[in-house]
């Protein structure tokens, strides 16, 4: 399958429930399942030396913690390198990260699914605080975190756990740029030691019916994440009071 047919295969997974996507990472050997409903995760631990964990989270905000969405049908097209659903909701975010996971699952780095982020990052504080295993696992084995779980071009975020060191890092290795600092998604409740980093992935009008996404954008984080990650040396960034 190419690229583009395992993007499409995450964006015609139902919106309103995550099974498929944890259903699909289980498929790889060694995955840790763990939890249920909005509180759970699949874990992969990656085998490289010097290896990020890579985060995406399964659940939509169309997913049954709400109700005005009672359609089920996916009806995904793809018109002049933008795709949409014609039912209306695309929930490329984040199924659009979950495909760059599975694409990069042979990286030798780590995956981490959540569910819940929607929510109120409900399956990584559940992680956090309930599987203090995989908590130890995550922030001490790892040199950094990557969220993909960003809207539109070549930004990212740190929010309030990147140092004034790693944020330079990640401008110069991917050559995005960090509009501000407000807001916060999964790698602020997982990283209480390492550094983390949110990168766009292409979405636009997320959280609305006019939700799309644009090939080129996703194509271009993908592209970069994998001769990026494939550097033997990556180093680690750690916590501290700037």
């Amino acid at each position: 399958m190419t690229d583009i047919d395992i993007l499409q295969e995450f964006l015609k997974m139902p919106l309103e429930n995550t099974e498929d996507v944890f259903e699909k990472f289980l498929l790889i050997p060694g995955a840790i399942h763990r939890g249920h409903g909005l509180e759970q995760f699949v874990f992969v631990n990656g085998k490289r030396k010097n290896k990020v964990v890579l985060v995406a989270h399964a659940d939509t905000v169309w997913d049954s913690f709400y109700t005005f969405r009672e359609h089920e049908i996916q009806d995904i097209y793809q018109e002049n390198g933008i795709f949409r659903n014609r039912n209306g909701g695309l929930g490329a975010d984040d199924r659009a990260g979950c495909a760059i996971l599975w694409l990069l699952k042979d990286s030798g780095h780590s995956l981490l699914i959540t569910n819940g982020e929607e929510g109120g990052r409900m399956g990584s504080r559940w992680l956090m605080n309930e599987n203090q295993d995989i908590a130890e696992i995550i922030n001490q084995e790892h040199q950094f975190a990557i969220q993909l779980d960003r809207r539109g071009d070549r930004d990212f975020k740190c929010y309030s756990v990147g140092t004034n060191d790693f944020r330079a890092y990640i401008e110069e290795a991917t050559g995005y740029t960090e509009p501000d600092r407000r807001s916060f998604t999964d790698i602020v409740t997982l990283c209480n030691d390492m550094c983390g980093v949110n990168l766009s992935i292409g979405y636009q009008n997320e959280h609305s019916e006019d939700e799309y996404l644009v090939k080129s954008d996703w194509e271009n984080t993908l592209e970069l994440c994998r001769t990026w990650l494939s550097n033997e040396e990556l180093p680690r960034f750690t916590l501290r009071v700037l």
